[in-house]
């Protein structure tokens, strides 16, 4: 039996900074993306439309492709190279995804048939009639999208499973440009269909650059259909469960747009805008850190080592829970400074700030329960567990439809944000409490260590409250624009974000004091090499 060793854990920290940076420049460039976005369309009724028009794709995306070459994919392919047998790993990819290939285009076939209805009846009924027939003619040309993105998926699993993170990780980064120069030379001329131009031109560049990658490590696509394939009833098995859980996702984004298309125009448009801000963080720290830790958790437990699984995910938690707390209170404290300076530009109006700003107040304290699941799902299925998370999936769902009907009449759009974020809490209390009975706890330092960053979070809170009021004023764009307010702006985060660091580091949060010491390590080795 193994277990982690040093090289191990520099490994999954440099691997990890390698993908956070590539997080980091892609959300980067998805922001600017929304702010272009943003300026020309605003909150208006073809936003709506064109945010409707993205649910059916991506849902196809989630439960067909990334289903298949995720978490079900990567334990599989990934064990069959780990035990030398490349040819067996190359034919099992192959016949996954050309059987991928085929119920995506069987699936996509079915939904241009069905768009309208579609629409009008599971997706926007709220919308006006226009805009509906506009979302279903946006939705049958984004339907190419799950196809492209579907094939980048492929790619990524492919490549994830052999620990090279570097491409799969900035293949969205062509992805946003390609929408970043469809908004910026198509969309003023075609609309929204510019955007979706955009975004299959984006998607090619997406799969492109990887499979590029996959060509260079001897990849070779051969169609194979061959249902004997070993390793395919056991991609089977653990895909099934898992495509529910990408589903569920989908579900219910789809069902926050369909609750705020009856709320009336704008609505759609800013919780999309909204929910857009909130994965901000989330993707920087929660994906970029769980997709690094799935497939060292995978090999653990291939190898019968549950310690070093216990082990990799309590060491991935706690740093996690460290920056997402004050990403969190961030979020939630100047919400509406980060609309007017993110946002509020051309056809972004004061209105559609105000509306942005009260959906992402409501989502803002999910940020640790997203954050939180992401991580702990993937223990599950590194663990070849898929049916518990689906179940807390299922919950979700059930639980977010309940509660936005009975939220929506007294909050609007604020209850819908709201319901997503206290059933992603619901979800992570069930995981959590599967996952310690499984795993005998997090650590026994992990409690004290929260507690402390909870501290050092009350002492940010404090700060926060007293200049976002300030700082609304400053940012507001009513006066005019100036480099002034950005810099106000910039200013108070990082003195704000100083405070919890401060008091983090008086607290004697571990995780701080892991840092400086690896800090002070590394000047030692630079300093001693260069001697």
């Amino acid at each position: 039996m193994t277990s982690i060793d040093g090289d191990t854990s520099r490994g999954v920290a440099g691997n990890a900074a390698i993908v956070a940076a590539a997080f980091v420049l892609s959300r980067v460039l998805g922001l600017v993306r929304e702010m272009l976005i943003a300026a020309r369309f605003g909150t208006g009724p073809d936003y709506d439309a064109y945010v409707a028009a993205f649910r059916i794709p991506d849902l196809l995306f989630l439960v067909v492709m990334s289903g298949a070459f995720g978490s079900a994919f990567i334990p599989v392919f990934g064990g069959l190279l780990a035990r030398g047998d490349r040819a067996r790993a190359w034919r099992l990819a192959n016949t996954v995804l050309t059987l991928a290939l085929v119920v995506l285009a069987a699936a996509s076939l079915l939904t241009v048939l069905l768009a309208g209805w579609l629409i009008r009846a599971l997706v926007a009924p709220g919308l006006a009639p226009p805009q509906q027939e506009l979302a279903t003619d946006l939705t049958r040309l984004l339907l190419l999208s799950p196809l492209l993105l579907g094939l980048g998926a492929a790619g990524k699993g492919m490549l994830e499973a052999q620990h090279a993170f570097a491409v799969a990780a900035f293949a969205p980064v062509l992805y946003n440009l390609g929408i970043i120069l469809g908004a910026l030379f198509l969309a003023p001329a075609y609309g929204p269909f510019g955007l979706a131009i955009g975004v299959i031109g984006g998607a090619i560049g997406h799969a492109g650059i990887q499979f590029l990658d996959l060509l260079r490590r001897g990849w070779r696509f051969v169609p194979a259909l061959d249902l004997r394939t070993e390793g395919l009833d056991q991609v089977g098995r653990l895909m099934a469960p898992r495509i529910l859980g990408q589903a569920a996702f989908q579900i219910n984004m789809i069902v926050l747009t369909n609750f705020a298309s009856r709320l009336g125009e704008r609505h759609v448009s800013a919780l999309n805008y909204a929910f857009q801000l909130f994965m901000l963080p989330h993707g920087v720290l929660a994906l970029s850190l769980s997709t690094v830790i799935f497939p060292l958790m995978a090999r653990q437990f291939a190898v019968g080592d549950l310690p070093s699984v216990h082990r990799t995910l309590q060491q991935a938690l706690s740093p996690l829970l460290f920056l997402t707390i004050p990403a969190t209170l961030g979020l939630l404290l100047f919400r509406t400074s980060i609309v007017q300076v993110l946002f509020q530009f051309g056809a972004f109006s004061a209105t559609s700030t105000e509306l942005v700003a009260a959906a992402l107040g409501y989502f803002a304290p999910g940020l640790v329960a997203f954050a939180v699941v992401e991580a702990v799902t993937r223990a599950f299925y590194a663990m070849h567990d898929t049916l518990t998370p689906v179940l807390a999936a299922v919950i979700t769902i059930a639980a977010n439809i309940a509660l936005s009907w009975l939220l929506m009449p007294s909050l609007g759009h604020r209850g819908l944000a709201l319901s997503l974020s206290l059933t992603t809490t619901l979800e992570m209390a069930i995981l959590l409490l599967v996952l310690r009975r499984r795993l005998g706890g997090f650590g026994a330092g992990l409690p004290g260590s929260l507690a402390r960053m909870l501290a050092a979070g009350a002492v940010m809170a404090v700060a926060g409250w007293w200049l976002a009021g300030p700082l609304a004023l400053a940012t507001d764009p009513a006066a005019g624009r100036s480099v002034s307010q950005v810099l106000a702006f910039a200013y108070t985060l990082v003195a704000v974000a100083a405070c919890y660091f401060v008091a983090a580091y008086c607290l004697g949060v571990p995780e701080l004091q892991t840092l400086f010491r690896r800090i002070a390590s590394k000047r030692r080795s630079t300093a001693s090499n260069a001697d």
